[in-house]
Order: C-alpha cells, then structure tokens, then sequence
C-alpha cells in the first residue's frame, strides 16, 4: 500500500520529467545554429503501479524519465555518405578538368594548335613556294616549326603540371582520412566510457563523430556498422558499449572500436614509371604499420572506391582502360650471375591490343618499370618490341622484357609456371585522364613528325636532313631517328616469315614525346639545309617537295590519327577534354541536388526547427506549472492532515 505522501512523489516525478523536458528544449534552441547537432528529446514512460491491496488493485506511480537522446534516421545517413561520395568524385574532376579544357583552348582571339599548325603547314608553306630556294624564307618557316613544337612543350609542361598537383592533392586526402580516423578512434573510446552500463547517452560526442563520416564520405567511399559489445559471460546484460566499425574504398577496414589502420603515401623511384610521359615521384598508397612500414598497397584502382580519392586517381592515372597487358609466351632464365648475385631473365609477352602493336601509341615506361606476371611482380630494365610475319601474311606482335639484375629488386629467378598467364604493367584506369592526353599528344608528334621527316630525306637526291626531332633528356644531342624501323611499312611491304625488332634503346620515333619534341638545331643554325625538291638537278624554284608537305595537311594516308587528318587533331582532342568537363559538370550539379534533397530530408527528422521548439517550450512549461501545483496543492492538504487534524 503506497504511503501517505505517495501524491506527492507522484508530483515530484513529473516536476523532474517536465524540468528534463525544459532543459533539453533549450539545448536545443541553443544548438539551431550548430552544424551536425541532432535534436534530442527526452524519453519518459510511466512508473510501474503499485499495488493497493484495494477493490481498483494498484496506483499510477508518476513519470520515468528514461534517457534524453538525439533523434536521427539512419537511412538518410546511409543516402547522404553515398551521394556524398559521388558529390566529392565529380567536385574533383570538374575542377581539373576545367583546367585542362584552358591548356587546350583555340580560338580566334587565342592562339591554340589550329593557329601554330595552319602558319605552318599553310602560310608558311606557300610563303616558301612563292620563293623555295630563298634562305629568309626557309629561316621563318623553321621559326613557325619551333613554334609548333613549343605548343606542344608548353601543354605537356601544364599537364605535368596538373598531374603534380593531383598527385600532392591524393597525399593530403590520405593524411585527412588518417587524420579523422585518429579522431574518430578518441571519439568511440569517450562514447564508450560515458555510456557503459546503459544509463547515459553521448549525444553531442556521436554528433561530432557523425559529422567526422560526413566528411570522410566526401574523400572516399564508407560503410558504417554499429554492434552492441556483449559480455560473453552474462549475454543478457546490457553493457552499454559498441563496437563502431569504419569501412572504405569497397569494404577495407579503417576503423574498428579503438583501433585503427594507417595509410601513408611512398613516391615511386624513376626506375617504377607505370607510363613514360608521368612525372616522377607519382604516390603509391599503402597500409602500414604503427612504426609506418609498408604492409600491403591500398586499392586506389578498386571500382568499388569513390569520393575525391576516386576522382583525383581517376585525373592523375586515368589511361581510358589503355595499359599493357598480354600473354606470357616464353621466359629465358640466365645462367650468368653477376658478383652481387645479380640475375638477368627474360620473358616474352604476346600483345593484340592496337595502342600496343604500334610503337607511336605506345605509352611504355623507358626507364625501367615493375611488370605483374601472373600475380606476382619483377622489376624490368628494358624491352624490345618485335613484330613477326608469319608465312600466311599473318602478324604476331610481343615484348621481350629484360628483368632487372639487382637482387634487391628481384630476389628470384622467373620460373616457367609464369607462361600462359596474364602479364600486366599498371591497372586499367577507364577514365580519360592525364595520362590519356600526354599519349594522345606522343602519338601526334611521332606520327606526324615521321612523315614529314621521311619528305624530307628525300630531298636532294635522298639526302635531306629532318626538321622535326627530340632532345635527349640526360644531355644536350638530339634524336637522329637513324635507327629508325617503320613498322607501318613492314605491315605492307614485309615478305612472309620475316621480323621487325625495335629496342626501347634504339634511336626510334618511339624516344620521341610531346615533352621533347623540337626542332632539329642544324637546321636552325642553317635553315638552307631545308629541302624544298627531290632531285638535285632540278631548278632552284622547285618546289614537287613542298607541294607534297602541304598535302599533309588534309591527308590521311601516314599521318592518320584516330581517323582524321593530321590537321584534325585539336578537334579529336578537343572533343574528349570538353565531353569529360561537361560531364562532370553535369554529373556534379545532378548529385548536388540528390544531395540537398536529401539533407532536407534529413534535417527534417533531426534538425531544429524553432517554431516546433517555441511550442515545445510552452508545452513543456505548462506541464512543469501544472506539477508545480500539484505539489502545492499536496502540501496544503497534508498541512490540514498534519496540523489541523486530531485532537
């Protein structure tokens, strides 16, 4: 049977839930600024009746205020971090790409490759027939050469540029998901203490570490999961703690309760170059150990990452799916060893794809690289192509790559399990990135500058000098292209059962790049090396050579490139980078939307709306008056009981 003053604990009880109430809702009208901050509201549930012992059996016990946690819908979370992640991949690519589309801009009021191209190939070409043997004229049709080669130094120059940029931009990302990932950790660990046992709730603690996963969404891909911790010896007590498990890049651990896992950024030596064109020190990511040792790499190529992590790889790597890959067909072991042990194997690769089979689109690495065979990897020193008519006319393209001799490289011999597998350099990155472009320019210059050069060795009686050439990159020559092997020709003119073999070392149009294209230095010095006929004899207005320079303007025969004429390129590129800025353009605003919408939705439910808690306040206000007066109206009876009452 309940006491005499029972009412008035009754009273008591609902005092403290509506004073609970009040204090919550101005928490709440405090925080309506606060980014992140989740409403919270009290939860309360009636007291367990008592029993009476009487004719209606119990009585209502007053008001338990239970907890005061904070009102959030995980769905809209889990929506926000997915959209989230494709807001921050497209935010990234739309920025660099909007730089690219500036490097490669032609217009009529800016100076792009249609205007250092046509005062070639047109203004200065006709200028020189009007007057072919005239040594001014040939001077400035050399100076409008260098000007094309700048062009071209200057836009694989601001590429590099942008891939530098991209490649420091990844390794501030990698430091800031460490960095929230730390924080997160101290984060579980302060949620844990105050909550163990069940009585508390870390509101503004989990707002924080919420807010930290809305942020890493944004650099890569999450996937959260939240699990009770049990005690193994009494299951069925509630201990209060969870077990908050972080994921990213397709389901790689980074967080799991208090522990976490460390990424950390290690610059490729000169010797690993994936592509010849990249710059040095590209990042590869790894897991590493608390002391910062390499574990295992981190899946920067994983299609199931995303965010800005995705988006910057995608602009630093992205080849459009072109890398090598082919077959192992054979592999040689050396029987010599030098004095550190040193090995020297070999193995051959058979290749079908185009952009391998012919060395102007080949994006090789010459300074060594590391190949995967067959999953496991060996480093190379260099390779040579061969191509290989059969006595049906049929031809077989392969690389013979020769590994590395240095035992801290490859520590083992290939073995001859290897043939038959897949042998790959790099990943496929399906993605029209830097290096896409810088291989799209290799490719122009090789093409084109192969063909002019070959009209002009065959002037004077096949004894014309070149125009067009490289510099070497350790010292102050220049290519000759003496060694030079015309693969296109041997396609066509080869007779059945013979080979063509070209080294990575050999002085061929595959040493040339839009990096290194110049123009020959004798013939700057002595521009009247210039051929303007093919024979000799001819008269000094000759001009049947210059006739047929001109004609490589709309011709495509030799100087194709993707279909076009040499004079088509920019339009061919052009089309590539404006598709891929428009796109992400395109794609960024759409997933910008999706995303507000859904923060709209989301702020529904747990943000703070001031009219619903201006309303709150009367309510709650109201409730604590109303067991203001109860409690007052139970002292005045229990004064009539106690004092007025008796004898």
């Amino acid at each position: 049977m309940p006491s005499t003053f029972f009412g008035l604990n009754i009273s008591y009880s609902g005092l403290l839930a509506s004073n609970a109430s009040l204090n919550t809702t101005a928490n709440n009208i405090s925080n309506v600024q606060t980014e992140g901050y989740s409403r919270q509201q009290v939860n309360q549930q009636a007291a367990s009746a008592i029993r009476t012992f009487t004719t209606f059996g119990s009585a209502g016990a007053g008001v338990e205020t239970l907890s005061i946690e904070r009102i959030r819908d995980e769905f809209y979370d889990q929506k926000y971090w997915s959209n989230n992640t494709n807001v921050g991949e497209y935010e990234m690519k739309a920025y660099y790409m909007k730089q690219i589309e500036q490097y490669f801009y032609d217009s009529s009021t800016t100076a792009g490759f249609s205007d250092v191209f046509d005062t070639l190939m047109i203004k200065g070409i006709e200028e020189l027939m009007k007057n072919p043997g005239d040594s001014s004229t040939k001077t400035q049709f050399v100076g409008y050469a260098s000007a094309l080669t700048d062009y071209f130094n200057s836009t694989v120059g601001n590429l590099q540029k942008v891939q530098k940029d991209l490649n420091a931009e990844i390794k501030l990302k990698v430091d800031e998901i460490n960095s929230i990932a730390s924080e997160i950790v101290e984060l579980n660990k302060q949620i844990n203490t105050i909550e163990m046992g069940g009585a508390m709730k870390a509101n503004e603690l989990r707002d924080r570490r919420t807010a930290l996963v809305d942020r890493l969404s944004e650099i890569v891909d999450v996937s959260i999961s939240e699990t009770p911790v049990v005690d193994l010896n009494d299951p069925d007590r509630v201990t209060g703690a969870n077990r908050f498990v972080v994921k990213i890049a397709g389901g790689q651990i980074l967080v799991d309760m208090n522990s976490l896992n460390q990424l950390d950024c290690k610059a490729r030596e000169n010797y690993e170059k994936v592509n010849m064109s990249d710059i040095d020190g590209l990042y590869d990511v790894y897991w590493v150990t608390p002391e910062g040792e390499p574990l295992q790499k981190f899946g920067l190529y994983n299609a199931s990452m995303g965010g800005e992590l995705r988006g910057l790889v995608q602009m630093r790597d992205g080849n459009n799916g072109e890398y090598f890959n082919g077959l192992i067909t054979n592999t040689t072991v050396s029987d010599y060893v030098d004095d550190n042990g040193g090995l020297h194997d070999t193995v051959t690769i058979k290749v079908t794809e185009d952009y391998l089979t012919d060395l102007n689109k080949s994006n090789l690495s010459d300074q060594g690289g590391i190949l995967n065979l067959g999953n496991k990897e060996f480093y190379y020193d260099s390779w040579t192509y061969k191509a290989t008519k059969d006595g049906s006319g049929n031809i077989s393209y392969e690389y013979t790559f020769v590994l590395s001799n240095e035992t801290s490289k490859n520590s083992s011999h290939i073995t001859n399990d290897r043939i038959g597998k897949n042998a790959t350099i790099g990943s496929s990155v399906k993605y029209e990135g830097i290096p896409y472009y810088m291989s799209q320019l290799n490719e122009w210059v090789r093409t084109f500058s192969e063909k002019f050069n070959d009209i002009l060795k065959k002037g004077n009686d096949n004894t014309g000098t070149i125009l067009f050439t490289g510099n070497h990159a350790t010292d102050t020559d220049q290519y000759q292209f003496n060694q030079n092997k015309d693969y296109h020709l041997f396609e066509k003119e080869a007779a059945n059962g013979t080979s063509l073999e070209v080294n990575v070392h050999d002085d061929s149009y595959y040493k040339l790049t839009a990096g290194n294209f110049s123009t020959l230095v004798a013939m700057m010095s002595d521009p009247k090396l210039m051929s303007n006929k093919y024979k000799t004899a001819d008269g000094v207005e000759q001009d049947d050579l210059l006739t047929d320079l001109k004609k490589m303007v709309n011709a495509k025969e030799g100087t194709a490139f993707r279909g076009g004429s040499a004079a088509e390129f920019l339009e061919s590129v052009i089309s590539d980078v404006a598709l891929n800025a428009s796109a992400a353009d395109t794609f960024r605003d759409s997933y910008k939307t999706v995303q507000n919408t859904i923060e709209t939705n989301r702020l529904s439910i747990s943000g703070v709306d001031e009219d619903e808690e201006a309303v709150n306040l009367v309510k709650f206000q109201n409730a604590y008056n109303l067991n203001s007066k109860m409690i007052q109206v139970f002292q005045e009876i229990y004064n009539r009981l106690i004092l007025e009452t008796g004898v």
